[in-house]
């Protein structure tokens, strides 16, 4: 982390887990032991449903709602898909966009682009995932590879609005695997998406946007995760949702930095 220069991001997925009655108990005892410091901004994405029980339940409290995913089309005949203005009006920040899981579904760069288009018109902060499989990683090309995730993902995003987007890295070899990056793995792959954007940005706005570790982050090994200098958070899965779990991550976020 550098929080001189960025910002620090703390946040869960959900996934397909817990119902509104179920959320409203997470947040009851999360914000109970949710420490005072303001070190990190804090983001909890939760299934459709539970968003309305999630926003009410975080009023008056540092933690932003968000959506797991979204549709780039402000409306129409798509049954069952949720655009991005629903989601603002809806109490969101935040939007989970090209997850691993969604692009095993079918979801390509091009989607992403156009998911990450649409959240930055609505004002919302798209959180766009990158990462590559064990055979990419074992055939040597994750760093090729994640390039060109990024850059297909951000094509057309305005350098004015660059910063509003966060980046999370999530090796798919490390998802619910319980397997996880060694911290020098991670950092050598975040150190180059930041690379990446200065290529297409500027040297400024690289060193301003913040890129999130999320394969299997959690309280055992969060502290030294986010030690590492291009490490800016977390994307959580299954930590997230474990009030003490999480809290742990967040307060592993207060720790020195460069």
């Amino acid at each position: 982390m550098n929080r001189k220069y960025r910002k620090t991001v703390i946040a869960g997925n959900w996934k397909m887990n817990k119902t509104p009655t179920q959320t409203k108990e997470f947040m009851t005892q999360l914000k109970a032991i949710l420490p005072k410091g303001r070190w990190c901004d804090i983001a909890l994405c939760v299934p459709a449903v539970c968003i309305p029980a999630a926003v009410r339940a975080v009023r008056e409290t540092r933690i932003g709602i968000g959506a797991e995913n979204c549709n780039p089309n402000p409306s129409g005949a798509y049954t069952g898909e949720i655009a991005t203005d629903m989601l603002v009006d809806a109490g969101c920040k935040y939007v989970i966009i090209g997850h691993s899981e969604r692009r095993a579904m079918g979801e390509t760069d091009a989607d992403v682009n156009a998911k990450v288009l649409a959240a930055l018109e609505a004002g919302l902060t798209p959180i766009m995932c990158c990462g590559e499989s064990l055979e990419q990683r074992e055939a040597d090309i994750t760093n090729e590879w994640i390039a060109m995730q990024i850059k297909l993902g951000l094509q057309g995003v305005p350098e004015e609005k660059i910063r509003k987007v966060v980046i999370a890295y999530e090796p798919i070899w490390a998802i619910g695997t319980g397997k996880t990056a060694t911290p020098e793995q991670a950092q050598e792959v975040c150190e180059s998406i930041r690379a990446v954007v200065r290529k297409l940005y500027s040297s400024k706005n690289a060193r301003a946007i913040s890129i999130l570790y999320g394969g299997s982050m959690n309280e055992k090994n969060a502290f030294e995760l986010l030690a590492q200098p291009d490490i800016d958070g977390g994307l959580i899965g299954g930590a997230s949702l474990v009030p003490e779990k999480f809290v742990q991550i967040i307060e592993a976020a207060n720790q020195p930095t460069a």
